[in-house]
């Protein structure tokens, strides 16, 4: 069983990162649970330990521009596929956190890429809250969330002022004043609500 998870769905720039792990029947991971429930000290320690012990892990990666022309759910479908045409060994399940399942033709198309066309088809399991109750998964949220932390950091050194490695990409208050002031980057998505000026309304007393 492989479990998924990603990172920086709701964020306004950056990238989505998603990943899958398998663990082993028996692992020693003290502290693992739901990235979001760890300190970041806990997640850059589990993190190589998670990568050390899987069976098999991966990740999938998909940039602002791409978000932008698909939407953010399917972003997340298409880097969680990735992610699982990534891993070395092809699972038979795949434990998915949140309430959306993976669509089968774009599994497939990564599935083939990444194990061949006589491997078969995973069957798929959504689990809300699933983070915080299957270990897989949680290794998974976690793997996500400190590499696409670390890129946000490296992305704060490529386009300074926006504030990247402080928080991540999230609309913070510091985050939209930034905007304000020097416009959206290429790292933006320039689909989600408060990266552009919104459009003047008409002027008072104008004509529709």
């Amino acid at each position: 069983m492989a479990g998924l998870d990603e990172a920086g769905r709701g964020c306004l720039a950056g990238p989505v990162v998603a990943a899958a792990v398998i663990l082993p029947p028996l692992f020693d991971l003290p502290g693992l649970t739901d990235s979001k429930a760890c300190t970041a000290r806990t997640r850059e320690r589990l993190a190589p330990r998670i990568r050390q012990c899987a069976t098999a892990w991966g990740l999938g990666v998909v940039w602002p521009a791409r978000i932008d022309r698909i939407n953010i759910l399917q972003a997340t479908f298409e880097a969680m596929c990735r992610a699982v045409r990534c891993l070395r060994h092809p699972p038979a399940l795949l434990c998915i956190d949140g309430n959306h399942t993976l669509p089968s033709a774009l599994l497939a198309a990564h599935w083939v890429r990444g194990h061949g066309a006589h491997a078969p088809l995973p069957r798929q399991q959504a689990l809300v809250r699933g983070d915080a109750r299957v270990p897989a998964i949680s290794a998974a949220s976690i793997l996500a969330k400190t590499y696409r932390d670390a890129l946000m950091a490296h992305l704060d050194r490529r386009w300074p002022g926006y504030g990247f490695a402080a928080h991540k990409g999230y609309g913070t208050k510091e985050h939209l004043a930034a905007l304000r002031r020097l416009g959206p980057c290429p790292q933006h998505r320039l689909t989600f609500a408060g990266v552009l000026p919104a459009a003047p309304g008409p002027a008072q007393g104008s004509l529709l």
